[in-house]
Order: C-alpha cells, then structure tokens, then sequence
C-alpha cells in the first residue's frame, strides 16, 4: 500500500533499517560498533541526501567517526551510556547547537555559531547521541513549507515536485529516507505534525510544558510553540522524549514527566473513545481524499478497540482562529521586530516574516488579553470534551503536499485564504489547547501523497496518547517512512 519513492535512491541497507530502539540495543549489547552504526547513516547521507536537502551543514565525516570511536572506546572500558548512546541525529536548524552552525533559516543568520545548546540538545548529548549536523527549515520556521534563501528546499521524500511541509521538513525527509534513525522537531502551527503527515512518519507535539524551552530572552510569555521527538515508530519517538522531557530551573513553564514512555508502551491501550471533528461540519475547507483516508483510520482503530463518534463542538471557530493569529503575532512577530528594525536586516527577511511584525506592531493590549480569555475557553472546552471521550482526532493538513515551488496556499477546496498560513488552521486546536498531538500516517492518495491524522489528547495525556498510536501502528499494513 506504501507507493515507491519517486527519487533515484538505492535501497537503504539493513543498519539503517532498523529502528531508533533497535540500534540503541544492539550498540549496548555489542552486537553493532557505533563507528559501524554511524558510517552506515553517513553513507546513506552521501547517497540521497544531494537529491533532497534534508541535512544541512553537515559536519566533516573524519570528526564524526572520530566522535564514534570513541564512544566504542568508552563502551569497551565498560564505561556509563545513555539511552541513545551512539544514535546518529541531526538538529533541526531553529535549535542552538553549541559549535555547530545554526542558521534559523535565515541570511541573517548564515554564519552562527552558538556558544550553548538549547537545553533539550544538551540532554541529547547527554544520553550518548552523536549531532552529525541540523536539518533544513524554512526562515525561521514561518510556513509549511521547507525553504530558504540559505540552503534552498528540502523536497518531499516520495516526490522531487512536492514540499515537505514544515517547519520540520527536513526532520521529516531525514527519517523518511533513512538517513537518522530519530530526529527533533518543533511545533506552534503544525511544524511538527505537518510535515511528518507529509513524509509518511510520526510527529509528537508534547504537552506544553513537558519539554523546557530555551534558552531564551523570554521564558514566559511564548507558550505555544514547544519541542518535540519525530520517529519511524512511536516506539522510537518514546524513546526520544524520554531523554528531552522534564523539568528544567531555567524553564519556569517545563514541569517533570511521569515514569519513562518507553516503558510505560509496554503495557498495552485497551481501546476508548475517540470524538472525531472531521472538517468541523464544514468549517474547514479540506482538499477531496482526506476525510476519506481518515475514516479508513478510523476504522483501524475500531479494530484496536477505539471506537469513534463524529462531533462538532459548540465554538465559533472563526474567533477561535483569529485568537491564535493574534497570539502567534503577539509572540512570534515580537521576537522578529529586532531585525525588522535594522533597515539592513530588514531586507533580508522573507515576506511571511516581515507581515509578522507589522501586524504585531498594530496590536494593542486589549485584543492580546481577549484573545487569551479566547484561548482559555477553548481549554475549558477541550476539558469538557474529555470528560466524554480519550482522544479527539482531526486531519493533521487540510491539503495534501502540494508543489515546493509554491509560496503558500492561496485557494484551498475553493476557497481563498486570506494569510500565509489559514490553511494550516486544523493545527491550531492541539496548540490553543496545550494538549499533545501525534500525527499516525494515514495513508496515500491517488496520487500517491500521504496524508496524516492528529490525535489529540487531554493536557498531560501523552503517554495515552501515545499507547493509543502504537495500537493503532499494529494495524496498518505499510511501514512508516519512504524507502
């Protein structure tokens, strides 16, 4: 059911095939070296990654099987590993790599080099995983779509023509391929789901708070955009989360997780309720083929012993969307003002960007604190809502992936949207809301584009979450990824 990838690629080979928690085992069982593990993703890097851009600044092969060797030195002195001891990742490109470029996507930005890490990167490092380089996004992580004037796109991992979404395309393409075996991503308006329904992979938006944001200049306002695992498996995003969740001092908003998710997958979901909203009795418009593809989801998951009932919840959506508009240009378009007050730097943000901050200047104090009474009584819903039902389930895009030459969407099922990103409304909910959402692979259409489903469950629900996607997994009949 898995449609071939239309890129002239060889086979991934047998190291590269095997998942995140897979490889972890076999380098700590000593059954695979981690020079063996990551010259195995080194050399599938060289053979596809000049096709799609997905892995930018890459790092000097020489230093990183050195970094390699020596991890199998440590673990032959019997040395302390970490849960992702001798993993291969690269960084998405809006996280602080100490040492190593970080570009946001911008010009602006081209030549970088943090002096720190983001905290969740250094808890990576810490677990034993090896940063081989970052993966491509677009400026600043504006639009789902993966470009920019740095390094140019990053194209959809089963067709050249298409994008691959975003913020987190190139996470996505990189796992799609097989080129790392886990990799981070971020989420305020879908980065993370989108582009994983885009490239046939999953894609964990967390619990806001669960993982600790920063460092930053602002550790309380920015709410809604948080880090998150992306993964082949939901297995493997668990694995990933375990090593960035949890409380940080200098993330007043993060909180501590509770018991490991990897573990916690072993003990099996035993179904629940689901309340599908569907395209919010036409509310949304959505691209013909999608509900269709989710239904047949749905269906699956009744055979895991989730039963769904479709419901459109008492709201008016449209002020719900303007809500988070007026909130994402209160946060993002705030933070962006500092280049757009520089007449030299000005020039080199992209439009989306530049819009950003003008509509973030015409704001006042009264409609951010309306939209905020806005926003919570969305929460004070979504509670309602699961006081009924586990999870709520939305299509993760309202288009399939679409031309990568495209800026953004100007018309979608007909009709016009009215700013760069109305047609990644569907993302909104999970973010208002706070909740974890996870995107599960749907499926393809005709044209052979994947598609994907969000299921959303209540604040903090994310092992549920979780266990109710890996149940789901067991159903389907394709693996994730393109290769």
């Amino acid at each position: 059911m898995r449609p071939k990838t239309k890129h002239a690629v060889p086979p991934a080979g047998d190291i590269c095939r095997l998942s995140a928690v897979e490889l972890a085992g076999a380098i700590g069982q000593r059954r695979l070296s981690v020079r063996e593990v990551v010259a195995a993703f080194l050399d599938r890097i060289e053979a596809v990654n000049p096709q799609v851009n997905a892995i930018v600044s890459l790092r000097d092969r020489a230093g990183i099987l050195a970094e390699a060797d020596s991890a199998d030195a440590h673990l032959a002195r019997g040395g302390e590993t970490g849960a992702l001891f001798g993993l291969p990742i690269a960084i998405k490109d809006l996280a602080l790599t100490k040492g190593l470029k970080t570009t946001f996507g911008s010009p602006i930005f081209a030549d970088f080099v943090p002096g720190e890490d983001d905290f969740f990167v250094e808890r990576v490092r810490k677990a034993g995983a090896i940063i081989i380089g970052k993966t491509n996004v677009p400026e600043f992580g504006l639009g789902s779509n993966t470009y920019n004037n740095v390094f140019g796109p990053t194209l959809n991992a089963f067709d050249p023509a298409l994008t691959a979404g975003g913020s987190s395309g190139g996470a996505a393409v990189a796992l799609a391929l097989d080129m790392v075996p886990i990799a981070d991503g971020s989420d305020f308006g879908g980065s993370l789901r989108n582009p994983a329904a885009y490239n046939n992979v999953y894609g964990f938006r967390p619990s806001q708070g669960l993982l600790p944001a920063g460092p930053d200049i602002d550790v309380f306002h920015a709410q809604m955009g948080v880090e998150g695992p992306m993964g082949r498996s939901v297995r493997d995003i668990a694995l990933l989360l375990d090593e960035q969740a949890g409380y940080h001092p200098r993330a007043p908003l993060s909180h501590d997780k509770q018991g490991s998710f990897l573990d916690g997958l072993s003990t099996k979901a035993t179904g629940g309720r689901i309340a599908w909203l569907g395209d919010l009795g036409g509310h949304l418009p959505v691209e013909p083929g999608i509900v269709d593809l989710c239904h047949a989801a749905l269906a699956r998951f009744a055979d895991a012993s989730f039963h769904s009932e479709a419901q459109v919840p008492d709201v008016d959506f449209e002020a719900l969307w303007q809500a988070f508009v007026t909130l994402r240009q209160a946060s993002s378009g705030c933070a962006l003002k500092v280049h757009y007050d520089d007449p030299a730097k000005r020039r080199l943000l992209k439009p989306e960007a530049v819009w950003e901050v003008e509509q973030a200047m015409r704001l006042t104090a009264p409609q951010v604190h309306a939209a905020t009474v806005r926003r919570s009584a969305w929460h004070r819903k979504l509670l309602s809502i699961f006081d009924r039902f586990d999870l709520v389930a939305l299509p993760t895009a309202q288009v399939f992936p679409f031309e990568v030459a495209t800026d953004w969407l100007r018309e979608v099922a007909g009709r016009a949207m009215d700013s760069y990103h109305r047609w990644m409304q569907v993302s909104a909910f999970a973010t208002l809301g706070g909740c974890p959402a996870l995107n599960v692979p749907v499926g393809f259409d005709g044209k052979s584009r994947p598609m994907g489903m969000q299921l959303i469950g209540p604040p903090r629900g994310d092992l549920a979450v979780l266990r109710a996607g890996a149940a789901y997994e067991a159903t389907l009949p394709w693996q994730a990824g393109a290769s």
